[in-house]
């Protein structure tokens, strides 16, 4: 007769609800898996089934009693780690979104908006655009894969355990928000460049020529050098958002080797 002890029971419990825990907070606010489009079946399961793959292999084994008030420490330590993870992969995204909203406004299509059903929110025809190309190139590169690699490595370098928190671990991850800003401006500068000196050219017409009606004049003209300088500017996008999706994979490893070393 095979017996189970309530130890043993623990240990197996432990060995499972833990990693489920982290990659079902990883899938659940990461980009394209996480949108609300993805049913919550669809996540629980493949997160059940992550779990069944990268449980056993993990070399640091969690002894600590789920149930118990340090078991529920434990876990909401693991819900921070893959909302961790997810938060800094959707970032790239957000910084996508944000250039078209500027590049958007700045071509005077601000009030070309469509419904994006991700975010369930409005927002402009050039970011909507600029998220589907961000999606595409995301797949193609296999960023989900390296999302998933960044994922499992992250059991080594801060494994289960009833450790607490970093604050530079933190500092490091709220650092890594600003660059939203940093990188939404690289990806939106030569369409502003342009626009810029478009607008001055319209600018020093108006001013030699003050009968002119700028704004029948103005602008299509600032439309099509938009849209020219938005088609230039595509494949000068790719590598740049690969390098943005590496620096996030960077981001982090470095956050879980922090919080490791906590």
């Amino acid at each position: 007769m095979i017996t189970v002890t309530s130890a043993q029971l623990s240990a197996w419990l432990a060995l499972f609800i833990f990693p489920f825990v982290r990659i079902l907070a990883m899938l659940a606010s990461a980009p394209i898996l996480g949108n609300r489009q993805v049913p919550v079946r669809i996540k629980v399961g493949l997160s059940i089934l992550l779990t069944i793959v990268i449980a056993p292999t993990l070399t640091t084994q969690p002894n600590v009693d789920p149930a118990s008030a340090l078991g529920f420490l434990v876990i909401i330590q693991q819900i921070l780690a893959g909302l961790a993870i997810g938060f800094t992969m959707r970032l790239i995204f957000t910084a996508i979104e944000m250039a078209g909203d500027i590049i958007g406004i700045q071509m005077g299509l601000g009030f070309a908006i469509f419904f994006d059903p991700k975010n369930a929110t409005y927002v402009p025809v050039i970011a909507q655009f600029l998220g589907i190309l961000a999606v595409l190139i995301f797949l193609s590169i296999n960023g989900h894969l390296l999302m998933l690699e960044a994922l499992i490595d992250s059991f080594s370098s801060f494994p289960v355990n009833s450790t607490t928190s970093s604050a530079i671990a933190l500092h490091t991850l709220v650092s890594w928000g600003g660059s939203i800003f940093s990188n939404a401006l690289q990806l939106s500068m030569p369409v502003i460049g342009t626009l810029l000196m478009a607008n001055t050219a319209l600018g020093i017409l108006t001013r030699s020529a003050p009968q002119l009606n700028i704004l029948a004049v103005g602008f299509p003209i600032t439309l099509t050098v938009g849209f020219a300088a938005v088609l230039l500017s595509l494949p000068y996008i790719v590598p740049l958002l690969e390098n943005i999706i590496h620096a996030s994979l960077n981001t982090i490893q470095h956050v879980m080797q922090l919080l490791g070393k906590s």
